[in-house]
This record gives C-alpha cells, structure tokens and sequence, in this order.
C-alpha cells in the first residue's frame, strides 16, 4: 500500500502534519499504536494554548483528530515496527507494510520511570504515571508527587481536590514548572513540599504502603496510598536508530526544519531534539515537517 506521506504518531504533532498534508492535496496516512492525542489527552483543563483555554486536553485532542479524518487523512492504529531506507521507505508495522517517498517521525515520548525495585511490581497498585487517569482511586487518601515540572504541578492541583492530603517530592529546591501553576499549588491547604529530596525505596507488597526518602541526607519513611511520578518522558526512538541520528539522550537530531540525517524522514513534536516542548510547539512542528515534506515531494515528481 502506497502513500504520498506516512505520518507515524497520531498526538498533536502527527495529526497536524496529517492536516497540512491533506490541505496540499497530498495522500496522507497516520499511523499510531495506542490512541489519537498523545499525552495532551490526560490534561483536565488546557491553559497555554492561544484561544483554547479552559478546554479539556482531550477534547482538544478530539477536534484535531476529527479535523484530520474530516480532511481525509487515513488513521490505522497499528504499532510501527521498524523502517526501511530507501528513495521509497516501507514502513513496517505489526500488520501489514506501507510505502511512501516521504515519513513524518511523530513518535513523542513515554513516562519515564523511577528505576527502583518494586516499581514494574506496584504499578496499578498504587504507582501511577496519570493522575488524572488514576487520581479518583485515591479519594480522600494520602498520595505523594515526585517532580518538579508542569505535569507534576498540574498533577499535584488534581490530586489536591480529590485527596485528603498530597506531598509534592522535588529533588531540587526550586520548580521548573511555570510561576503561575505554582503559585495555584501553594494555595492549597491540603499540600506539603519536601524539597532537595529522592525517593529510595518503595515499600509494599500487594500494594504500596509507603516510600522511603533522603532529604538533607536524612531518610524519611512517608506512609501514603498512592504515588504518582512525573519526573519527566522519555522518546520512543530506538526503533528508529537505524535509519536517522538520535542524540545521546535517544531523540532525534533535527533543526526547525524539522529534517532529519535522512532525506525523506522528517521529525515533529515531542521526539525531536528541540528547546521546548509544548503543545503549540508539537502543533508547530507539524505544520513545519509537513510542508518541508511537501516541498521534497515536489521535487521528486519534478526529477
């Protein structure tokens, strides 16, 4: 099966490239191995996006998803396997092969974990990546919040009026998460933050019952219900290593332009090595990559 552009990635920045792409007349196919939206889809209330305030991040996800359908755009959800270089790339999934002179890479990235013992073992069972995927489990209970960006900060207003009581966990002293959200957490009654701390130990059997912490070289046991980790995502490249430069943080190498090492592979969103990632910029990405592929594609019917 042949297309003029596969998309790999249906969150913000695949899904817009699939709408310029069908906005140049182009055949576009996305493909994406869970489901549309990315990790926007568990926000509750978007606030940084120009004229989309207040709007839940799924259904802004939503609109854009049925956006691209209503444009044309083909969606499979099939999990991507790997790529085969070529003038023609084949993209290989875990169901069929697809062809195109031209891939968008919109892959963004995954939770990253806490690496300590217990943590695959407790998770569902008391650890959680989505606190608003998970967070009325945990109605007036004591939960705990490791992180120091927006999602963690978002994540602890959640938790906050839901649970009895919420620790937020910061290995620094300071947050990188904006001023504003912040000073939204500070307000509420029912938080606590322990700063310049990491969590050492998970403790729990069938199910977490508490961490253990060094703070100030100091352990501190902590007795809680549940705890959500939001120390940061990391991207899902690895698939790709053979075909386009990831840097050594496994993203991959690629300008505002949006190209990568490889003519005809280009990169959108979260996956990309770039300053900031937000939602308007993965949005930007996909207008950038899809038109920079349109151009390639032009001029390969012109040779």
């Amino acid at each position: 099966m042949k297309y003029d552009i596969v998309v790999i990635g249906a969150g913000i920045a695949g899904l817009t490239a699939a709408i310029y792409g069908k906005r140049a007349g182009k055949n576009v196919l996305v493909l994406e191995s869970r489901t549309y939206g990315g990790q926007i889809v568990n926000t509750p209330s978007i606030e940084n996006y120009p004229a989309a305030m207040g709007i839940s991040g799924f259904e802004f996800a939503t609109k854009i998803y049925e956006q691209a359908i209503t444009l044309g755009a083909e969606i499979k959800f099939e999990n991507v396997m790997s790529i085969t270089d070529g003038k023609i790339k084949t993209v290989h999934t875990n169901q069929n092969d697809y062809q195109s002179p031209v891939v968008i890479i919109a892959t963004g990235s995954k939770n990253r974990q806490l690496g300590l013992p217990n943590e695959e073992k407790l998770l569902g069972k008391g650890i959680s990546y989505c606190a608003t995927c998970d967070g009325a489990f945990f109605k007036n209970k004591v939960v705990a919040v490791i992180g120091g960006g927006n999602t963690a900060v978002e994540d602890a207003l959640y938790l906050a009026g839901v649970a009895q009581k919420v620790y937020v966990i910061h290995r620094r002293n300071q947050f990188s998460a904006e001023s504003v959200m912040v000073e939204q957490l500070q307000k509420q009654p029912n938080v606590e933050f322990i700063f310049d701390a990491q969590v050492t130990e998970l403790i729990g059997e069938q199910k977490l019952s508490a961490i253990n912490i060094n703070t100030n070289n100091q352990a501190r046991i902590i007795n809680i219900d549940g705890l959500f980790v939001a120390v940061g995502r990391v991207p899902e490249n690895e698939k790709f290593a053979n075909v386009v430069t990831l840097d050594q943080h496994g993203y991959i190498i690629a300008g505002e332009n949006c190209e990568t090492s490889a003519p005809g592979i280009f990169t959108a969103g979260d996956c990309r090595t770039k300053e900031i990632r937000q939602l308007v910029t993965a949005a930007g990405d996909g207008a950038v990559a899809a038109n920079h592929a349109i151009q390639y594609l032009n001029q390969l019917n012109q040779d």
